[in-house]
């Protein structure tokens, strides 16, 4: 990560090798950032909190999110997915079953993400005091 106070040139990000390295969230193509995207969105960090519950058929999982729509549940768990962080797995059963769960790799993403949610929620107190003082200097000026 570049130091703070002095702009630095963003390195490239390389595919190539697959190590940690390799990957630069603040380049332009890396696609370190799609996912990043994914884990911090809206529906995605909600989905990945709901999912560190434990396993879960897809209607259940949109009632544990409240306001997701059945589209954007799909989407959001198709690409976490698609980024290894979910498992999707369909049982051949009449009516068919389809569950729900977080890889080892999601579950710590998972981890780190409640750890944010967890602040966030704890100092809203403080956030909102802000918000407040914004607004009314906003509505002073």
């Amino acid at each position: 990560m570049a130091n703070q106070g002095s702009p630095q040139e963003v390195p490239a990000c390389g595919t190539e090798a697959a190590t940690e390295e390799a990957f630069n969230v603040f380049a332009r193509t890396c696609p370190s950032r799609d996912t990043l995207k994914h884990v911090t969105d809206r529906w995605g960090g909600l989905t990945l909190g709901a999912l560190h519950q434990g396993t879960f058929r897809f209607n259940e999982l949109r009632r544990q999110v409240d306001g997701v729509s059945e589209k954007m549940l799909s989407q959001t768990l198709h690409a976490l997915e698609r980024d290894g962080l979910v498992h999707r797995e369909a049982q051949q059963t009449n009516p068919p079953r389809v569950d729900y769960a977080l890889t080892s790799l999601g579950r710590e993403v998972a981890e780190r993400l409640l750890g944010l949610i967890e602040l966030v929620e704890h100092r809203m107190p403080e956030v909102l005091a802000a918000r407040e003082r914004y607004d009314a200097a906003r509505a002073d000026a």
